[in-house]
């Protein structure tokens, strides 16, 4: 068994049934119910948990997404004013904070931060362009006007290592830090298996065919709500054409760079590898520990 990459396993009841019913989401508003503490989208922490306030200060009408239940405690979050649909490495003031969770906090915080940020984003109906309310205890949005309802929306993302000949393809965006690579990525368009987004991506990027694709392991990924789904590949050759508009840079990589690049991180010689909250960084540690 591989552990399960960052951001799994939130520990909270969801509590389906609960959410159906707006009396019993009233009522689980009352008592010891608990409530995120946001700064924006960014969580407060105190040693490696997150911060929770008493609910019963706020205001009725503010709107709340219901998490789900911990020892019968109703646990909260407040959607906030704007949401940020920025990719992870623009958000500098978040990496230290993720950090430092616990991983069942961690998970938890990445449930929480993705649907906020929807709400946030989506408080408008798409076949209308009326406005939505929140519903389904902040797991949906009803539009009064025409009906239509709206759901948080999930992005499934395919994120690959490619190799061949015990090489790793790795690749890098101009918005990356210094000499950072990592697995090459892409949104699955419509039609298309993981397999045949995996083998369009790569050929894409780096113009190099893939034949045989295996699927690994998956990750939520909050920023803002892709499901990354990660995948392994063999090419058909060494051979690189780098699409430059796509990314900047591709290279393979031996398996001594990358057991260099995983141990010595930033100091590495080799390259930068993805920080440890990514699913590019278990798939090459996987990747070197021969348990893919």
């Amino acid at each position: 068994m591989k552990p399960a990459p960052a951001f799994s396993g939130q520990p909270l009841d969801r509590a389906d049934h609960l959410r159906r019913d707006p009396a019993a989401i009233a009522g689980l508003r009352q008592g010891n119910a608990r409530l995120l503490r946001l700064d924006g989208l960014v969580p407060e922490v105190a040693g490696q948990s997150l911060v929770w306030d008493k609910l019963d200060t706020l205001a009725p009408e503010a709107e709340l997404l219901f998490l789900g239940l911990a020892g019968g405690v109703a646990h909260f979050a407040r959607v906030p004013e704007a949401g940020n649909a920025s990719p992870a490495y623009a958000q500098s003031p978040i990496w230290g904070v993720l950090g430092q969770l616990a991983d069942q906090d961690l998970a938890l915080y990445g449930t929480a931060r993705s649907v906020l940020d929807w709400h946030a984003r989506h408080r408008f109906c798409a076949r209308c362009g009326s406005a939505t309310t929140l519903a389904k205890g902040g797991w949906q949005r009803d539009c009064d006007a025409c009906g239509a309802e709206h759901f948080p929306r999930v992005d499934p993302v395919v994120i690959m290592l490619v190799e061949r000949e015990g090489q790793l393809l790795l690749g890098r965006q101009a918005r990356f830090p210094p000499r950072s690579y990592s697995a090459l990525a892409g949104f699955v368009e419509s039609g298309e298996s993981i397999e045949d987004a995996v083998r369009r991506e790569v050929f894409e990027e780096a113009g190099v065919k893939v034949g045989d694709v295996r699927y690994l392991a998956s990750q939520a990924w909050p920023f803002p709500s892709q499901l990354m789904l990660g995948c392994i590949g063999v090419a058909e050759s060494l051979e690189l054409v780098i699409d430059h508009d796509e990314i900047e840079d591709a290279r393979w990589f031996t398996r001594a760079d990358v057991i260099e690049a995983l141990a010595r991180g930033s100091e590495s010689t080799s390259f930068v590898p993805p920080p440890a909250q990514a699913i590019a960084r278990d798939l090459l540690r996987w990747w070197v520990e021969d348990r893919v």
